[in-house]
């Protein structure tokens, strides 16, 4: 991996992991059309890069963090699930689901249209929770335990969790804070734990790509973020759900077959 190849990818994460589009789908799409071997050390790098955007959500989010602590109960609450069944089905998904460009295309498809149909009939107007640091340890637990399915690739974490977290009459805008402050320990764990494991398989110079991709995953991050807090007061999601299926065909036409 080069280090152009790097920042390439940190700007691919950057600007997908909070959109509800599946960073880990866009990382795997970016890295075939790279020509990146799929290797072990280039699989723990599309984790690992989750740390600049974890960073900049931290940086977005700090007030809240600091002034709001029982919002955290409710973090751990969803955490739970997500660990849990992320820890049991690791090895799994590293070896077998990290690599399959077809399950991506799929996800990212029938994600497109579930996101479509869902804004068609969801009334914003019937939500009851309108904060974040009023979802209740049930609900939190309901939504931890669809973010799991961003566990397939192309799912997207966060598209799971705001659309469970809205189904549950949570405001867009309480739903999206929650599902970004949930990221942070959400991927702090997922990059620790695969650290711990392929850690020492990183040679001195994919250290430093690493960082360097990190920083470009940072910046991009930081700007999503305060884009999509503003694009959600006044739009849905249906245009993610029909890149969705945009990039499902592109990948399917030019890549798979």
């Amino acid at each position: 991996m080069t280090l152009l190849h790097a920042v390439i990818l940190g700007i691919v994460e950057g600007i997908t992991e909070f959109l509800p589009i599946s960073s880990t789908g866009h990382l795997m799409i970016a890295g075939h059309v790279l020509g990146l071997p799929d290797t072990d050390v280039t699989k723990s790098f599309e984790i690992a890069i989750q740390l600049g955007a974890i960073a900049a959500a931290i940086v977005v989010y700090w007030r809240m963090i600091i002034t709001n602590r029982g919002l955290w109960l409710t973090i751990v609450a969803a955490f739970i699930p997500t660990s849990i069944i992320g820890l049991l089905l690791y090895r799994i998904i590293k070896t077998y689901l990290l690599a399959n460009l077809t399950l991506v295309a799929v996800s990212l498809a029938i994600g497109g249209v579930i996101l479509i149909l869902f804004e068609q009939f969801h009334q914003e107007e019937t939500a009851t929770v309108t904060d974040a640091k009023d979802i209740t340890i049930k609900q939190a637990v309901i939504i931890g335990t669809a973010q799991a399915l961003a566990l397939i690739p192309g799912v997207s974490r966060s598209a799971a969790t705001v659309i469970v977290g809205m189904t549950l009459g949570i405001r867009r805008s309480a739903i999206v804070d929650f599902s970004f402050l949930l990221a942070i320990p959400t991927m702090a764990a997922a990059t620790g734990l695969d650290l711990l494991k392929s850690g020492d398989l990183f040679s001195s110079h994919d250290v430093l790509a690493l960082a360097i991709g990190l920083g470009a995953s940072f910046i991009t991050a930081y700007i999503v973020i305060h884009w999509l807090l503003a694009y959600i007061r006044s739009h849905t999601f249906v245009a993610f759900g029909v890149y969705r299926i945009a990039l499902a065909v592109i990948v399917w036409v030019f890549i798979l077959r």
